[in-house]
C-alpha cells in the first residue's frame, strides 16, 4: 500500500478525504488516475479559478484546502479477513487542523467512517458525521466509473460540490485569482 503525504496547510477551510488501500500501482499525487473528476469538480465548484494537474496538488494548502486520505487495510479474523479503516488516525489530524470540513470524496469513504463509528451511514452533503470533531460533507465519488444519471436526485456531481462551496462562502461565479 502506497500512501501519499498529507497535503494541508494552516487554517484549512475543507480537507478533502479519500481511501488509500491496496493497490499494485504506485501513485505520486492524489487524484492522478485517468477518467478521475476531482480536479475537474474542484475548478468547476469554484474552489481553483482553472483546473489543476494532479502535479499541481501541492497548490492547494495555499488555497485553504487539504488532500489527505483514510488508511485502509485488511484485518485477519477468524471468520476471515475483514475491512479496517485507522479512523483514530484521520481524527487525531483533523483535530490538529481544525478545517471547517472534512470532505469524503466518496460515498465509499463516508460508510467506511461511519462503521468505524457504529453510526448511521451518511448520503451526500452535509451530514450529521463528524470526525475529529469536524463536520463531514459527503460527494459523489470522483472516480471515472462513478458515471450516473443521478446523484441523489441530483443530475450531475457538480451539485453537491457547488453546495460545499456555498458553505465555505465560495460562488463560482466569483472565482479569486489563486495560483
Amino acid at each position: 500500500m502506497q500512501l501519499l503525504g498529507d497535503l494541508v496547510g494552516p487554517d484549512p477551510l475543507v480537507v478533502f478525504c479519500g481511501m488509500a488501500g491496496s493497490s499494485p500501482k504506485p501513485r505520486d499525487h492524489y487524484y492522478e488516475t485517468p477518467g478521475n473528476s476531482f480536479w475537474e469538480s474542484l475548478h468547476l465548484a469554484g474552489f481553483t479559478d482553472r483546473q489543476l494537474r494532479p502535479d499541481e496538488d501541492h497548490l492547494l494548502p495555499s488555497l485553504g484546502l487539504g488532500l489527505t486520505d483514510i488508511e485502509h487495510h485488511l484485518e485477519p479474523t477468524p471468520d476471515g479477513p475483514r475491512d479496517r479503516y485507522r479512523l483514530d488516525d484521520l481524527a487525531a489530524r483533523l483535530r490538529r487542523w481544525e478545517p471547517d470540513w472534512v470532505a469524503f470524496t466518496s460515498k465509499t469513504v463516508a460508510h467506511a467512517a461511519a462503521r468505524e463509528q457504529g453510526v448511521r451511514r451518511p448520503g451526500l452533503g452535509p451530514s450529521e458525521l463528524y470526525v475529529g470533531g469536524v463536520q463531514a460533507f459527503v460527494l459523489p465519488g470522483v472516480s471515472g466509473a462513478n458515471r450516473r444519471h443521478d446523484y441523489d436526485g441530483r443530475p450531475t456531481r457538480i451539485a453537491w460540490w457547488r453546495d460545499l462551496a456555498a458553505l465555505c462562502g465560495i460562488d463560482p461565479e466569483e472565482r479569486p485569482a489563486r495560483p
